[in-house]
């Protein structure tokens, strides 16, 4: 089988992360937006999980803030660093990449991916592990940074880098278009798939703030071919730029359930009692 081109360097995201966890309570308002995210559709579940897997920086989030509504029992806690999750609170972390999850089949009721789809290499690969590791009728729920994000950074970046150098480098993470993320949450064989975009807007008062901010959540970029250093000339360009713009950071969100007898079915076409005219027709009559 044809392995996947390597773009995200999993040692240099570690590092990233580690070197965030000190402070990361100062700049993680885009983890914590994730994390409530992911809350609010546990709440609307009337179902209860007993084990939950929770992986990636965001979920020791999540976990500090369950309700009873959600109903989530024992929770695992797992991610690309377990030095990063302890010092965020979580309990007993295991490290473990998202595509080769230590865990047999059918281990868990519920699965929830934090802020981490975003830099694995092979996305197929790990939706095909949260579908592997869920019981049937198991709760799959993924929160990630999608295609717009930080669009107004690349963009000031890539300008002002043309301009001032003659050439363009690799400066922004690339983000998978959710469409994309949607389809393949269904090749993963998940029924019952949703997909859904939350749009994040910042504005700031001086955009050197942002770039703090993505190192403070350990979000900067880590590739595995990093990019020559950035002058300081076009880093000063770009952020003039970026004065007085809005920063947008775009939230996919993916949903699906491990298939089982007990779903709702949709109908086979033809099936139907009566015809869209009918039923039309019908409802003028009853008026």
């Amino acid at each position: 089988m044809q392995q996947p081109p390597s773009i995200f360097s999993a040692a240099r995201r570690k590092l990233r992360l580690e070197r965030a966890a000190r402070n990361f309570p100062e700049h993680d308002f885009l983890h914590v937006r994730a994390a409530e995210d992911a809350l609010d559709r546990l709440e609307t579940v009337l179902k209860p999980f007993p084990k939950a897997l929770f992986y990636g920086p965001g979920g020791p989030l999540l976990a500090e803030r369950l309700t009873e509504g959600a109903q989530v029992g024992a929770i695992t806690s797992a991610g690309e660093s377990a030095a990063f999750l302890t010092a965020r609170g979580a309990d007993e972390p295991i490290e473990a990449p998202a595509t080769a999850l230590p865990f047999g089949d059918g281990s868990f009721e519920l699965v929830v991916s934090l802020m981490s789809l975003h830099a694995v290499d092979d996305l197929p690969g790990a939706l095909l592990e949260a579908r592997r590791v869920l019981k049937p009728d198991g709760l799959f729920i993924a929160v990630f940074p999608a295609e717009r994000t930080l669009l107004g950074l690349r963009q000031a970046l890539r300008d002002a880098e043309a301009e001032l150098t003659g050439g363009v480098a690799a400066r922004v993470s690339p983000f998978v278009a959710i469409k994309d993320a949607g389809a393949l949450l269904q090749r993963a064989g998940f029924a019952l798939p949703v997909v859904d975009l939350q749009p994040v807007k910042v504005r700031y008062r001086s955009p050197a703030t942002l770039l703090r901010d993505l190192r403070g959540m350990g979000e900067t970029l880590a590739l595995t071919r990093p990019s020559p250093p950035l002058r300081r000339d076009v880093l000063a360009s770009a952020l003039s730029r970026l004065e007085g713009e809005e920063t947008l950071f775009e939230l996919g969100v993916l949903t699906g359930w491990a298939p089982d007898a007990s779903q709702p079915k949709p109908l086979k076409p033809g099936s139907a009692e009566m015809s869209m005219a009918e039923a039309i027709g019908r409802m003028g009559s009853s008026e």
